[in-house]
């Protein structure tokens, strides 16, 4: 069988090394979005596929049977697409998604059901903003003058963005150590996160749960419902299955 995996994220990297040691055909396809991507294992697929039409195409012309959405949990346009596409191909589609975080005790969260909303709860909660939501949307905040922001992202975002603010281009996974440090460098006194899920980033959330921060957290963007897991071992199972 040919596999596509719709990439991007650690797990799809995973799976794709595993199903690259069973000698299953695999195409991981990524977005582009990041300039140097970590590259998984395999054949790989680089841009869009031109919507929903697009991708059904794509799906018949390889002549695909098994789709995994391995993507990030806030790539919601990509995740509807191949849940139209694999419908109208007849493929079958599994979602690999990552748990998303829980709050522990000391732990002061406020959840947010989108960044303009994560934008209007700010100016009561801080003045200087460790802003971890990556390089799209940041223009929910540009307006927030009083504010000062310590933006971090891997590449660096397009504009508008906030007057006052200090860009880190970087990426996890991060340690707890380096995170509590570069927050108390620059005097954090609130967090803003995309619940992400995942070990690579969550480090920063100890750090604020530590130095005893308030973190705005972005809740996830609905998905179409479908046949889904957090394990990579048992995305591969059902593959198997297929």
């Amino acid at each position: 069988m040919t596999v596509l995996v719709l990439g991007g994220t650690a797990e799809a990297r995973d799976l794709a090394a595993r199903l690259h040691e069973r000698a299953i055909p695999v195409v991981s396809s990524l977005a582009g979005r990041v300039s140097r991507p970590r590259l998984p294992v395999g054949e790989v697929r680089i841009g869009g596929f031109g919507g929903v039409e697009g991708l059904t195409a794509w799906l018949r012309e390889h002549r695909v049977q098994a789709v995994v959405d391995a993507t990030h949990p806030f790539a919601e346009r990509i995740g509807a697409n191949a849940f139209h596409a694999a419908r109208a191909a007849g493929v079958p589609l599994l979602r690999l998604a990552r748990p998303g975080w829980q709050p522990a005790d000391g732990d002061r969260w406020h959840w947010t059901a989108d960044l303009e909303e994560a934008a209007a709860l700010l100016p009561g909660l801080g003045e200087r903003v460790f802003l971890t939501s990556g390089r799209q949307g940041l223009a929910a905040f540009a307006d927030l003058d009083p504010l000062w922001f310590l933006i971090r992202c891997v590449d660096p975002p397009n504009q508008p963005l906030p007057r006052r603010y200090e860009l880190v281009l970087d990426r996890g996974p991060y340690r707890l150590d380096g995170e509590r440090a570069l927050m108390t460098e620059h005097d954090i006194d609130v967090l803003v996160t995309k619940d992400s899920g995942g070990a690579m980033t969550a480090a920063k959330l100890a750090a604020a749960r530590e130095l005893g921060l308030p973190v705005v957290v972005v809740r996830r963007p609905p998905r179409p419902s479908t046949t889904e897991t957090p394990a990579v071992e048992a995305a591969v199972e059902w593959i198997l299955n297929q």
